[in-house]
């Protein structure tokens, strides 16, 4: 007959009361019997790569034991459950197996009914391999080898290093005993020269006015050199060029107060009067007429306040790393510029509301806007883009070529004269459908030819006993 296995009972409840007590994963799991294929409730605790399992969590003893070394675990599907079983429904359980290496073992089937709780379990026990910690030892006692062979290295540079300081100590002390020698040396000389000079007073005097004429030379040579540089083409050129960045700052300053009176002034007050009970103009009127006029304000408020902090380093100016900062933004002006003239047309038709009309004029009263009108603030952006191409060209042609800013300048010139071109192009087509457009609904049987977007409209006007004709040049 053979005999059964036999083991260190003593150490194995000692490894369950530790493992219950201070265990990396514990909990309640179902646990399917081997008999009747029945589940019950077991309390289980992992330690290390051994799990005990418990009747309760109060159980002084355990009820079994499962070796994991060698052992895989996975999530495994529901069973489908017959329509002939005895077992009351329950709520969705989550199922997996911990699957021994041989033969001949059946695998250890557990659930729970807690999704993230059934994850932690299934990570914990595949993590339970003592090979695994073996791995794991041998890396790190890899590492610490390589450490203690650079803190050897490190010991024998540290002890090279202290031995020169030693040798620089001994060479400073031996330095510092040839200087006090030698100012014996020098104090045991003075009596003599002290007594030359009482000899020989000319000389003294001589000496003196040697060394005023010296200084006196060395001043008038310097003044000769600022007087000449200050009247030198290039300084000229250079205060030109700061004049022309403080000009530019001062226009900045004054765009942005003029953004500023279009937002405050008149968008924002337009957008509460849209959302009152009786609004005297609609949102989508309010969104034609300033478009993205607040997106321009902050952006040149960002613009501004980075000019600014170049001015505070003066001399130093340094402009074309904000030119490159704003030009991918300037984009947004084309929006802006093709729509300005349908903004003015939507303003137009809103003004013929004798309510919108009487509250536009109490906001253009307003002390801020010093009399201008709405479209006046609707015009400042167009002449932006133009005058920054104005600015550089003034700023190029007082900057050196060998100058660090002046191939970032030549270019940001360049990209701001495209985005100028190509804006007028597309204001300039804008404007020709809409023309066309407009003629082509004034005639009663309309005109097909007219909506042609290769057509250009040249002219309109009276001519003869007609109200009006028009030109049109064919594409």
């Amino acid at each position: 007959m053979q005999k059964s296995v036999r083991y260190n009972e003593g150490h194995a409840l000692y490894l369950s009361v530790v493992a219950r007590k201070e265990g990396s994963k514990r909990g309640f799991l179902s646990k399917k019997t081997t008999e009747n294929s029945r589940w019950t409730e077991k309390y289980f605790a992992l330690h290390q790569n051994v799990l005990f399992y418990f009747e309760n969590d109060q159980s002084a003893r355990p009820s079994g034991i499962y070796l994991l070394e060698g052992c895989t675990c996975e999530r495994a599907p529901a069973p489908k459950v017959s329509g002939i079983s005895k077992e009351p429904l329950e709520k969705q359980q989550h199922y997996f197996l911990v699957i021994f290496g041989h033969d001949g073992q059946k695998p250890l089937e557990l659930r729970t009914e807690e999704e993230s709780d059934c994850n932690e379990w299934v990570e914990c026990i595949q993590q339970a391999s003592y090979s695994d910690i073996i791995i794991e030892r041998e890396i790190l006692m890899q590492k610490y080898i390589h450490l203690v062979q650079i803190m050897e290295t490190e010991k024998i540079a540290a002890n090279q290093l202290r031995t020169q300081l030693e040798d620089q100590d001994t060479e400073i002390e031996r330095l510092k005993a040839e200087i006090v020698v030698l100012n014996k040396t020098k104090e045991r000389m003075r009596p003599n020269q002290n007594n030359q000079e009482e000899e020989d007073p000319d000389i003294k005097k001589i000496k003196k006015v040697q060394s005023f004429m010296r200084g006196w030379l060395c001043r008038r040579k310097w003044k000769i050199i600022v007087q000449d540089y200050i009247c030198s083409p290039h300084a000229e050129s250079m205060r030109k060029r700061n004049q022309i960045v403080f000009n530019m700052v001062e226009a900045e300053t004054e765009y942005v107060h003029q953004l500023s009176i279009l937002v405050n002034c008149f968008l924002r007050p337009l957008r509460m009067a849209a959302s009152s009970k009786k609004p005297p103009i609609s949102h989508d009127d309010v969104s034609s007429i300033f478009l993205n006029s607040e997106t321009i304000m902050f952006l040149h408020e960002i613009f501004h306040q980075g000019l600014k902090a170049r001015i505070a380093n003066w001399p130093t100016l340094v402009l074309a790393d904000l030119f490159d900062i704003l030009l991918p933004m300037l984009n947004i002006y084309q929006e802006f510029v093709r729509n300005h003239q349908y903004s003015l047309q939507v303003l137009a038709n809103c003004k013929q509301n004798r309510d919108f009309d009487k509250l536009l004029k109490q906001y253009e009263s307003n002390a801020a806007c010093e009399g201008r009108m709405l479209e006046t603030f609707l015009t400042y952006p167009m002449f932006q883009i133009p005058r920054y191409i104005i600015t550089l060209h003034e700023l190029l042609a007082h900057t050196p070529h060998e100058h660090v800013e002046r191939k970032s300048l030549e270019f940001a010139k360049s990209k701001l004269e495209e985005l100028s071109k190509m804006m007028h192009d597309e204001v300039s087509d804008t404007e020709n459908i809409r023309k066309n457009l407009a003629i082509e609904r004034m005639i009663v049987e309309g005109c097909d030819i007219l909506l042609d977007t290769s057509q250009t409209f040249v002219r309109q006007g009276e001519l003869l006993s007609l109200y009006w004709t028009f030109m049109l040049a064919v594409g």
